[in-house]
């Protein structure tokens, strides 16, 4: 039985003989919201940047693709057909391979390690997309950037729940995921500058991918350097604020990190609907992510623009995306929902794929095709609420592994299937896969409200394990709360004695009766 965690300072601290885990599940450790504060701004500077940086880095890898077309790609390595979707797809296929890999590698290979191999490989992968001069070496190269980018999302997810409470989960997730639209703009603006440089030797769209492939390789290093684990190895926090930053994590009820690996964790997250439900709600948003990833700048160059007005006009886009992410992760935090929020913006998302549906490719309605694509950024919106809502609702680390790893695959299946309902012979309005995406995003908003029905559910249950187990059929989720406060569950109601106890003993949010969803 977890041992009742006590509110009194009968020990000096922890020792070798009781590891900080250990000692934070029996002890209370003196906490304010002045502490709390301080800790989690040391956090920022230190793990969110690393973070911020990373993916902004992948996702810049990944978009300049859709510029290497624009400036000769197809071209110049002789595509046909649908080989161009093919080399778009190839990366998320890798994606999907590596997933029982990666849930394996998160748990038991230490941060700090996996994430700069990552980003060098992924960045060396990319580099070599330079040299590719045929469909194979495109193929090669690109599967190669798959598969060293498919960690670094439930990776991150995992890292942010194991550093932050839940609170504050949703505007951190937005952070580092709203790089989306700063890489957008910055491959943009990039693709324009280098697209100019004339060379003898390299065509533009070599250029490009050599110049972000060393940018990610040489930030390897530093993400190594930057990094830690855990917050028990944490260098930028003291011995005290180490024990601090774990008890305002109590609350979380998900732990803040094991490297034991339970397989009844993968068990248990297979078999449980609300995983299906994540999986589908993923799978059809980023249908439409893919599709204006790869086909954006295409799309652009559609409605009749040169193409350097074409990737010039992909900068505002990838504005929209930026205020869009952080817009939607501020409200989900403000109103302690995501379900709602996230059904909200997919409505533009409809309306943007119709409007490019309906109206014909003519000068006379340009601006009302622009005003449709520009609405497609409001998807972006989808991706961070719906990683936070995940790592918010699982508990224990090897199942929260597991149920990232299959959003990722998810995620993987989507891109794979959203540049495959687009073919050049459609170009350039592109109807066929324009109206399979209209019909995606309509069944997304229902999975979305079938999962808040199924939290709703779980709660009640919950509660009735709870009033069978003698405690408080409704517990204060304090991890909701915006401020941190020092009177703890353990103190208050009857019932309630003990409550936070089985914190950090890496329970899944089934095993653990204290476990609150949140929708």
């Amino acid at each position: 039985m977890t041992p009742k965690p006590q509110s009194v300072h009968d020990e000096q601290g922890p020792s070798p003989a009781k590891p900080v885990t250990e000692y934070i599940q029996t002890i209370r450790v003196p906490l304010t919201e002045e502490d709390s504060t301080r800790i989690r701004r040391k956090t920022d500077r230190t793990i969110l940047v690393i973070l911020c940086w990373v993916y902004f880095l992948q996702i810049l890898d990944k978009t300049v693709l859709g510029y290497g077309a624009t400036f000769g790609l197809k071209e110049d390595t002789a595509l046909t057909g649908n080989q161009y979707s093919l080399v778009g797809s190839i990366a998320p296929i890798a994606q999907l391979a590596w997933q029982p890999f990666s849930m394996w590698l998160i748990v038991r290979v230490p941060h700090r390690i996996l994430a700069p191999v990552l980003v060098a490989g992924w960045g060396v992968a990319q580099a070599c997309m330079a040299a590719s001069h045929n469909f194979g070496g495109l193929m090669a190269t690109r599967f190669l950037l798959g598969l060293f980018e498919a960690g670094c999302l439930p990776l991150f997810s995992i890292i942010t729940a194991q550093w932050y409470r839940r609170a504050e989960q949703p505007l951190r997730v937005a952070a580092w995921y709203s790089t989306n639209g700063l890489a957008t703009i910055i491959a943009a603006a990039l693709s324009y500058g280098l697209g100019h440089i004339q060379s003898d030797v390299l065509k533009e769209w070599q250029i490009i991918f050599l110049f972000v492939g060393l940018l990610t390789i040489i930030s390897a290093p530093l993400v190594y350097w930057r990094l830690d684990n855990d917050i028990p190895s944490a260098r930028f926090l003291t011995e005290q604020e180490k024990l601090q930053a774990l008890e305002r994590l109590r609350a979380n009820q998900t732990g803040t990190g094991s490297r034991e690996f339970k397989i009844a964790h993968i068990f248990e997250a297979f078999l449980e609907p609300k995983t299906y439900l994540w999986i589908g709600m993923t799978f059809l948003l980023n249908v439409g992510a893919s599709v204006t990833n790869v086909f954006g700048p295409l799309i652009l160059s559609g409605l009749g623009f040169d193409k350097y007005k074409t990737t010039l006009l992909n900068m505002p886009f990838g504005a929209l995306q930026f205020i869009v992410i952080l817009v939607a992760s501020y409200l989900a935090q403000k109103a302690r929902v995501k379900g709602p929020i996230l059904a909200v913006f997919m409505a533009p998302v409809v309306a943007g794929l119709a409007v490019l549906f309906a109206l014909p490719r003519d000068d006379a309605v340009q601006n009302a095709l622009m005003g449709g694509y520009y609405l497609l950024a409001f998807l972006f919106g989808g991706n961070p609420l719906v990683v936070s809502w995940i790592v918010a609702n699982t508990a224990g680390q090897t199942k929260k592994s597991a149920v990232l790893a299959l959003y990722n695959a998810a995620s993987s299946v989507g891109n794979i299937v959203g540049p495959l309902l687009f073919d050049e012979k459609d170009a350039p309005a592109y109807h066929p896969g324009l109206r399979a995406c209209l019909g995606i995003f309509v069944a997304m908003v229902a999975v979305v409200l079938l999962q808040w029905g199924n939290l709703v559910l779980l709660n009640k249950w919950q509660g009735n394990r709870r009033v069978a187990n003698g405690k408080a059929r409704v517990l204060v989720d304090r991890s909701m709360q915006g401020r941190y406060e020092v009177g703890d569950d353990a103190e208050e109601g009857e019932g309630e004695e003990g409550v936070g106890g089985n914190a950090f003993s890496d329970l899944t949010d089934r095993e653990n009766d204290e476990f609150v969803y949140i929708y």
